[in-house]
């Protein structure tokens, strides 16, 4: 396994001493092609005297006494750091972190690398104190100078798209172009269909108006006919003043009894039956008062009579 980083190795030599029990650093001298390095000699036995009690067996003089002991198993050594740091571009102290929290959730002891081990009475090698690798202490905040106040802000912005499917709808818009381009149009139509109306129907002037001969019936223009109408059914000043005023003044108060601000038909009901209300009453008496009055201004039938009225 030449060529993989040695954190890779180390990693895979730790699954493997954990499954097969054996010693993490002898695992990665296989893993890397190296020799495993030897163990260190265990302590003999206590005598059979109890107050009596044995040092521990020195080293072999063949084994060199600069070389250190060997992590026990299921122990999580810490590495050189600082070439891992330089070879990843992670920082130490994320590093040390990664290690503490692991060896913490494995539940294993840590130990630094090239660090002396102490030997217990049991024979189980432990970490000295000097091997616990510390944290490095982070650096204090700069200090606050008098009168800043600093302030922290969070908010969520919710993703959009970049190009909108549609146009998000608006109720107003400009009175011109899109008021006054409709309504110049709807002029023009109407124009042109009065001079077509002109140059195919005549429309003669009458003779000028004798008070000694008075045509028979005498009838308003089309658009007081109606009035003329309410003249058969009620006294002048009823007819024309307080029945007329009566209309204009309901019309004006439609915008104040419906405030409905919407805009389509079928949401204006009440607006649309007082307004209809006006409408069909006017074309009413305008139609009875032209084609159902004859001479003396007297009830007829258009059909049977003819009718009295000139287009």
């Amino acid at each position: 396994m030449a060529g993989l980083p040695d954190h890779i190795l180390r990693r895979s030599a730790e699954a493997r001493a954990k499954a097969e029990g054996r010693d993490v650093e002898e695992v990665f001298a296989e893993l890397k092609g190296e020799a495993p390095p030897k163990p260190a000699a265990p302590a003999e036995p206590e005598t059979s005297a109890p107050d009596a009690e044995q040092p521990p067996a020195a080293e072999s003089a063949e084994e060199p006494a600069e070389e250190p002991a060997a992590a026990p198993s299921g122990a999580t050594t810490m590495r050189d750091l600082d070439t891992e740091s330089q070879q990843y571009g992670v920082p130490v102290a994320l590093l040390q972190r990664a290690i503490q929290a692991r060896a913490k959730r494995e539940g294993r002891e840590l130990v630094a690398a090239g660090a002396p081990a102490a030997t217990t009475e049991a024979g189980a090698v432990t970490p000295t104190p000097a091997a616990a690798a510390e944290p490095t202490p982070r650096a204090a905040p700069p200090a606050i100078p008098e009168g800043v106040t600093t302030q922290r802000l969070l908010t969520v912005v919710k993703a959009g798209a970049i190009q909108q499917v549609k146009s998000t709808p608006t109720d107003k818009v400009s009175v011109w172009p899109h008021l006054l381009a409709i309504e110049f149009v709807a002029l023009m139509v109407v124009l042109a269909g009065l001079i077509i109306f002109s140059v195919f129907v005549d429309a003669p002037l009458l003779e000028f108006a004798n008070f000694n001969e008075q045509p028979n019936p005498s009838k308003a223009p089309w658009y007081f006919l109606g009035l003329q109408e309410l003249l058969s059914y009620f006294d002048p000043q009823v007819a024309g003043v307080i029945i007329p005023g009566f209309g204009l003044v309901g019309l004006a108060m439609i915008p104040y009894v419906d405030k409905n601000p919407a805009v389509k038909p079928s949401d204006r009901k009440l607006a649309i039956m007082i307004f209809s209300f006006f409408v069909f009453a006017a074309a009413i008496l305008t139609t009875y008062g032209s084609f159902f009055r004859g001479p003396g201004f007297n009830f007829t039938f258009p059909w049977t009579d003819g009718i009295f009225f000139d287009f």
